[in-house]
């Protein structure tokens, strides 16, 4: 990414900072002004600015980037550009920053005598011989084990080894739930998958971690929205056995594995299957059926999310607009509705990648995303899952994707204002909406109307009436199209987990296998293997 010095940096910060939680590697590249005008070169005192634009955009990135650097010395161009690019691809990779001042740019240099870059410098050197015998240590464990349970997350694929992994759980029988980043390592209908976990998980996924004896997390930081508020409830009858390239994320306090094993998941995975080959484990063909029993007991789209006459639901609409996505199909999804209606309620299939900004979580995001997407597949059909507020923070880009014949497909979910806003307010705020509907501050275009301007074809879809024949249609639609998905309006996220706020003002939380509605107290607990949470 080439930008400009002062706001053109500045502008991608957001960008940066979604990279920087989400593990991807870019690189970035802006101009500078003179060295001589930077602030740089008078660090005596504190100045908020001496050259034309300027703003000390090294300093600004550090926090949210692998490596930032300004180049002072023409020589040092090729060092730092091969160090850039090296560790914004290895390790957990990241977003890295390189600052060319403008009298850099224009200097004259002997290509021969170029400074050079070792990679052995930052090289990460794996304790081999303690993640065999952490191995060993984990297998060993599984033979005495019940319920285990594989948390699958988004580093298995950052190491390109989602087919090993999905491997090892055939030949272990191990039940798999998924992260939020994970989503897409599993299909839905695999017989090993038992849901996804976490806050805005599902029930299934969730009783399954919950009731678990033994959990190994490969390739998930387990944030905050996986483990929850109240994380000491996190699995909380299992072994913890964590598998990170990252070993901060080993020692954060809020989940401390019994077993941490600092490891790339391509490393872990081939040891682990050298290591199964002459191993045999317990027949865990009850607590396998166990976990598919909570996914039938407990579907997320429920008979009733069929019935509007009028209007859309938006977990039906996500459920038989992905039943009818294909193999190796590429969605991307925005944030609030789309996201949350995407994880819960999509119906993965086999290669398909979900890509979507989950530790930033910030609108705007889909649309550019989409782009990328689609011309990094040299102009592969895409298909968008966006809002009707989050398309807006980058509308202009409508104007890119007509420019370059993009064949997105762009479902835009029509709440009339900001929806996840709108359920904060009511749960916690007695409904007083600020900013988040019509009524309260927040309005928006038609955008039917808006697409037309810029030349796009648009669709809308406000009932549930020949729901499949209408997104087959906009599936099949040569070339891009943007299509308004109108929503009921009193629709919930659900399940999920929920906070309290008490007198005080403090928040208590639910531990995970509680989720929002709540069940029947005699059905919740028949739903337990382990002693309730007091």
């Amino acid at each position: 990414v080439c930008v400009t010095t002062g706001p053109g940096g500045i502008n991608t910060l957001n960008g940066v900072f979604g990279q920087w939680t989400d593990s991807v590697p870019v690189l970035y590249i802006s101009g500078q002004v003179k060295q001589e005008t930077t602030i740089s070169s008078c660090p005596h005192i504190r100045l908020r600015q001496l050259g034309d634009q300027e703003a000390d955009i090294v300093n600004i990135v550090k926090p949210i980037t692998k490596y930032a650097e300004m180049i002072k010395d023409p020589y040092d161009i090729k060092k730092i550009l091969d160090k850039a690019i090296y560790i914004a691809t290895h390790g957990r990779p990241g977003p890295v920053w390189i600052d060319v001042p403008m009298d850099i740019q224009g200097s004259i240099i002997d290509e021969t005598q170029l400074n050079t870059y070792d990679f052995k410098e930052d090289e990460i050197d794996f304790n081999l011989d303690k993640i065999g015998s952490q191995i060993s240590e984990v297998i060993k464990d599984l033979k005495t084990a019940k319920r285990p349970v594989f948390i699958a997350g988004h580093g298995i694929r950052i190491a390109k080894a989602e087919e090993l992994f999905l491997d090892i759980a055939k030949k272990t029988g191990i039940p798999v739930v998924t992260s939020f980043n994970g989503t897409d390592i599993i299909p839905t209908d695999h017989p090993l998958f038992a849901g996804k976990i976490g806050t805005l998980g599902d029930r299934a996924g969730n009783f399954s971690l919950q009731n678990s004896d033994y959990v190994i997390s490969i390739g998930s930081r387990n944030n905050i929205r996986q483990v929850s508020y109240n994380w000491q409830c996190f699995a909380r009858a299992a072994k913890k056995v964590v598998i990170d390239i990252d070993s901060t994320e080993l020692q954060k306090p809020t989940l401390q594995p019994d077993i941490a094993i600092q490891s790339d998941a391509r490393v872990f995975l081939e040891e682990f299957n050298a290591q199964l080959r002459s191993e045999y484990f317990p027949d865990w063909n009850y607590w396998q059926q166990w976990c598919l029993e909570r996914k039938k007991l407990y579907p997320v789209v429920l008979p009733e999310y069929e019935k509007p006459e009028e209007l859309v639901h938006p977990y039906y609409f996500t459920q038989e607009l992905t039943k009818l996505l294909k193999e190796n199909d590429i969605i991307i999804s925005g944030n609030g509705t789309a996201s949350i209606c995407l994880l819960q309620a999509g119906i993965i299939k086999k290669n398909q990648r979900i890509i979507w900004n989950s530790g930033c979580a910030s609108m705007g995001y889909d649309l550019p995303a989409a782009i990328g997407a689609s011309i990094a597949s040299n102009k592969k059909e895409i298909i968008c899952l966006t809002g009707d507020g989050s398309i807006q923070m980058n509308i202009q880009e409508l104007q890119t994707i007509v420019h370059h014949k993009l064949p997105i497909k762009l479902f835009v979910f029509n709440n009339n204002g900001y929806m996840s806003i709108k359920q904060t307010q009511d749960a916690f705020f007695n409904s007083n909406y600020v900013a988040s509907d019509k009524n309260s501050g927040v309005s928006l275009p038609n955008i039917t109307k808006l697409a037309e301007a810029y030349g796009l074809s648009t669709a809308i879809i406000d009932t549930h009436t020949d729901i499949h024949n209408k997104i087959q249609e906009i599936l099949n639609f040569s070339g891009p199209i943007v299509c308004d998905v109108r929503l009921i309006p009193d629709y919930q996220f659900s399940p999920k987990l929920s906070s309290e706020r008490l007198a005080d003002g403090t928040m208590i939380s639910k531990p995970l296998e509680d989720m929002y509605p709540f069940l029947d107290r005699e059905e919740f607990k028949n739903n337990m293997l382990i002693p309730e949470w007091k």
